[in-house]
């Protein structure tokens, strides 16, 4: 197993490319492996976590689905860094809106994540210890935006474990402390980065503006994840050199 495969990932190291996106979703997965990559190769399908490697700019690069909430993607992220070698991380998300600040479509660079997550607790030894993302992944992030004329803000989030909690009034709560957005699992891609000694970077288009009740269009979301997922890429390939 230090080699591969592990119970969730069925290739063997050195199939994963050194930097890895990291969606939920493995239909995500799939759209970004085979519209913005070439040379593509389907490196798992496990439990239907649709992973692959292929090259963009250059640079190799692989896409893997990570699941929903801090405990499912904990498993991928560890797995990917400990037995697959993978050094850089990088999440293209969704999240709800909690600040007036941001809209729908919005681009979120996470530069925290608070948490409620029982998971990262116990990770940290029961501590209450700051979730953030790797410096140099983050600037690098915001100058691509600039430089392609990507609008983007970068600000705290937050990670919860439940997505059907017992009350509303926390988004309030949150959106009143500066938090831009709320999701299931950056904290924990934040954490696992930090113990495995790996870099990570959260990228997250707001496709549900809480404060206003709106909610994206399909075609909106396919457009603006577009630029996420550019962002993200561009990120990545300059990881190299």
């Amino acid at each position: 197993m230090d080699n591969g495969p592990t119970p969730h990932l069925e290739g063997q190291r050195g199939d994963y490319a050194p930097i890895v996106l990291v969606p939920g979703d493995p239909k995500r997965a799939r759209f970004i492996a085979e519209n913005y990559l070439g040379e593509v190769q389907q490196v798992n399908s496990v439990r239907g976590a649709d992973g692959f490697t292929g090259i963009f700019n250059g640079v190799p690069i692989s896409v893997q689905a990570v699941g929903m909430g801090v405990p499912s993607a904990a498993i991928y992220y560890t797995e990917l860094i400990r037995f697959y070698g993978v050094q850089t991380l990088i999440r293209v998300g969704s999240c709800g809106g909690l600040s007036e600040s941001v809209r729908l479509g919005d681009i979120i660079c996470a530069t925290g994540a608070g948490t409620d997550s029982a998971a990262i607790s116990t990770l940290n030894n029961g501590l209450t210890l700051p979730s953030v993302p790797n410096w140099d992944l983050l600037s690098s992030a915001m100058r691509v935006a600039e430089q392609k004329q990507i609008p983007i803000v970068a600000g705290p989030v937050f990670t919860s474990d439940l997505f059907y909690g017992p009350s509303t009034e926390i988004f309030e709560d949150l959106g009143a402390r500066g938090i831009l957005g709320v999701e299931m699992e950056v904290a924990g891609l934040f954490t696992i980065a930090a113990l495995e000694g790996a870099k990570a970077l959260a990228l997250l288009t707001v496709s549900d503006d809480i404060v206003r009740n709106e909610v994206m269009s399909s075609a909106d979301r396919e457009n603006t994840f577009d630029e996420m997922i550019t962002v993200a890429l561009e990120v990545a390939s300059n990881q190299v050199g």
